[in-house]
């Protein structure tokens, strides 16, 4: 008896994880670098990345089925539109965070189970605080997470410039802003604006760097703070993105508070985050959402909340929702002090 398209939809999706394990050594062997100026040979590739010839053309034809690269005339290799994503230089690069997903993200997913059973995080379940307590014992999971989320915040950006006026703000603090890619595209696209990233001090080398790198480091400075605690007064809009999502109520509160401390009367608060949908299909970004969200309760412990839910946050931290602006998977939600 044959399988019925079901089962075999069901099947294609067991073997997700497979999927995104070629892609991650695709990354680590730096495919995409070596094909960036045209087609090569397997001999070549082999010599370049030091793989075994014979299991090197099996994942390139892997590869070339899920559309990362294609086999054309004479044995040569080609990178695909797809692929060129996994290139570092590319502008739209996801190079690192396929790395992360590959190397971490994956071993922490593999005990999704005892999460679901138990309601705990990966980092409870080890007896450390929260996730990033646990990832802090190895600086390198630190550099790559850092990494991944600049991937992230490099793609988003323009949607974020498109969907939001900055040319009102004079000053923009973005309150765990990493590396600054955010508040980086901000300044560059508004050359009046001055800025501030407050984050912790393992961000700051590389922020700074980048700041540099764009020619606005004359107009963005970093300072070194746990949002926890306090958030200087320094600008009258801040920005946050993907900061609440990861943290649980109570948590959340804490912040969004010394945001309302931190901002004068007339200030701004944005908060960018994806939307949870009141109902859910099998749309692409919903599945993104959902799994976002099991993301957030394996890692740090926060989930992913629908527009209603960050109004309600708001307003318990003395915020009043002004607008909501979508900007591709993300929104832009603003909120004035009441």
């Amino acid at each position: 008896m044959p399988l019925t398209q079901a089962n075999l939809r069901l099947w294609d999706l067991l073997l997700s994880h497979r999927v995104t394990t070629i892609i991650y050594i695709a990354a680590k062997l730096g495919l995409a670098e070596f094909l960036r100026e045209g087609p090569r040979h397997l001999d070549e590739l082999a010599e370049l990345t030091k793989a075994d010839k014979g299991a090197l053309a099996r994942l390139l034809t892997a590869l070339s089925t899920v559309g990362i690269c294609s086999l054309g005339r004479d044995n040569l290799y080609s990178l695909t539109e797809l692929g060129a994503g996994l290139d570092g230089e590319a502008e739209e690069s996801l190079k690192r965070l396929a790395i992360f997903e590959g190397q971490i993200l994956t071993k922490s997913w593999a005990g999704m189970l005892e999460t679901i059973m138990t309601g705990k995080t990966a980092a409870q379940l080890l007896g450390a605080g929260n996730s990033f307590d646990l990832m802090a014992r190895d600086p390198e999971n630190v550099r790559m997470y850092n990494a991944a989320m600049a991937d992230v915040t490099r793609i988003v950006a323009p949607e974020i410039l498109r969907a939001y006026d900055f040319s009102c703000v004079s000053h923009l603090m973005d309150v765990g802003g990493g590396s600054g890619e955010l508040i980086g595209a901000v300044a560059k696209r508004h050359p009046h604006l001055r800025a501030t990233i407050f984050d912790l001090a393992r961000c700051a080398e590389s922020a700074t760097d980048h700041l540099t790198k764009l020619g606005v480091s004359d107009r963005v400075t970093f300072v070194v703070g746990n949002f926890f605690q306090t958030i200087p007064s320094v600008a009258d809009a801040i920005v946050m993105k993907s900061v609440i999502h990861v943290w649980n109520d109570e948590l959340s509160l804490s912040v969004l508070r010394n945001c309302h401390q931190a901002l004068p009367k007339t200030g701004t608060l944005l908060l960018v985050e994806r939307l949870m949908p009141d109902h859910f299909t099998d749309a692409d970004a919903h599945k993104e959402q959902a799994l976002s969200d099991l993301n957030m309760l394996r890692g740090p412990g926060g989930q992913e909340r629908t527009e209603q839910e960050y109004v309600r946050l708001l307003q318990k931290s003395g915020f009043v929702h002004r607008a909501t602006y979508p900007a591709g998977r993300f929104s832009v939600i603003e909120a004035n002090i009441k």
